[in-house]
């Protein structure tokens, strides 16, 4: 019968020596599938994607960004919270409202919207070249599951 230190692959303690609580915490942590709940939460927040960070908006995007008059009186950018003002508020393609100095600051962060997070252009080749495959992929998957479907229906 094997020992605990050999089944876990790990040394038992010298004389006098403190173990490392936050090691075994992290190992807790991993070990329990937490972890993978936080880093999805991670990801959700911060807008990684499959490990990639999404990178700022285009220029072009960012520099042509429309300003409309066409708002109710009481509509409020979500960003900073204010009412919108007469030529200083834009709308992105996904028809949500902004303050234009928070939707560049944001944009220049990263590339999708605060509210619904459909992805805008971005002048990173890498990005665009990822978002592609990623979205043949998703295309792949929906016509393996239409041709399953057609077959076990």
């Amino acid at each position: 019968m094997a020992s605990y230190f050999d089944e876990h692959n790990c040394e038992p303690l010298e004389n006098g020596e403190q173990p490392n609580h936050l090691l075994d915490l992290a190992r807790l942590l991993l070990d329990s599938g937490i972890g993978a709940e936080f880093e999805l939460e991670f990801e959700r927040i911060f807008g990684h994607v499959d490990g990639r960070k999404q990178p700022p908006a285009a220029k072009h995007i960012i520099e042509n960004l429309p300003s409309i008059n066409n708002f109710k009186s009481d509509e409020k950018c979500s960003i900073c919270l204010k009412e919108f003002e007469l030529n200083s508020t834009t709308e992105l393609p996904c028809h949500h409202k902004f303050c234009k100095n928070c939707i560049i600051q944001w944009l220049n962060l990263v590339n999708s919207c605060p509210m619904c997070r459909i992805e805008l252009p971005t002048d990173d080749k890498d990005y665009e070249q990822y978002k592609k495959q990623k979205e043949r992929t998703k295309t792949r998957q929906l016509e393996l599951d239409d041709l399953h479907n057609s077959m076990f229906s």
